[in-house]
């Protein structure tokens, strides 16, 4: 008995008439060279956080830990730990989603409206194997936008690693795992790292950006795709 087509209909739904930003291009081989690097510029901060920064063991052991310090009038002896001198790469790397994110969206504004200075970026570092892709998608548009007043060889590179490497470089940096990092262009130590990546990663390309300008209309395009309708239910 033969079994029935499958019948079809089309589906409609809008779609942006700009083009949007893809990843640039980077073989495995290239990604492999430029994690060595990169983990290789943050193995002191983790050095540094594993020597000076006690890590947490939750509330209830702050507590323990408090009312152990009460001395015998029941004050608490504060307990101070030494405090270390802050690593200048430090203050030249941010580390997250939330924080890296901010800082594009003030890049991308103009100078008016920034406000406070941000971080002035020359490279972004994106764990793409580690996450889903809903979760850094933006990055290609945000990083084409915060970009596209510098010259070609100032430009931000943007480095999606494609392998699963976030806990790699999370255990560099003393932390369980990192999403994205970013580089700010006079970090110090940073300059192999950053001929590199110069060398072998192309700036996001956005062709859109220079249209936006124009004010040319854009009719809305509405895209059809051909599904197959399922069997009704029998009840």
């Amino acid at each position: 008995m033969t079994t029935p087509a499958a019948k079809k209909r089309l589906v409609h739904h809008l779609d942006t008439p700009f083009s949007t930003s893809s990843w640039p291009e980077i073989s495995i081989d290239n990604q492999d060279s430029i994690l060595e690097l990169l983990c290789s510029l943050l193995s002191p901060i983790g050095q540094h956080r594993r020597t000076h920064v006690r890590p947490s063991k939750g509330k209830r052991a702050a507590k323990r830990e408090k009312k152990m310090a009460m001395n015998s009038k029941g004050v608490a002896e504060s307990v101070k730990l030494p405090t270390p001198r802050s690593l200048e790469l430090s203050g030249s790397v941010d580390i997250g989603f939330n924080s890296i994110t901010q800082n594009l969206g003030s890049l991308s504004k103009s100078s008016e409206e920034a406000g406070p200075s941000p971080k002035d970026y020359s490279m972004v570092f994106v764990a793409r194997g580690s996450q889903s892709p809903a979760f850094n998608h933006h990055f290609p548009q945000m990083v084409a936008a915060a970009s596209r007043n510098l010259p070609d060889k100032d430009k931000i590179r943007l480095v999606g690693f494609s392998k699963p490497c976030s806990e790699r470089i999370g255990s560099t940096l003393g932390i369980p795992r990192v999403s994205s990092i970013a580089i700010s262009r006079h970090a110090p130590g940073a300059d192999a790292l950053l001929a590199v990546v110069e060398n072998l990663v192309a700036p996001v390309d956005s062709p859109w950006l220079k249209e936006a300008p124009s004010a040319e209309y854009k009719a809305t395009q509405i895209s059809s795709v051909e599904t197959a309708i399922g069997a009704k239910r029998v009840k």
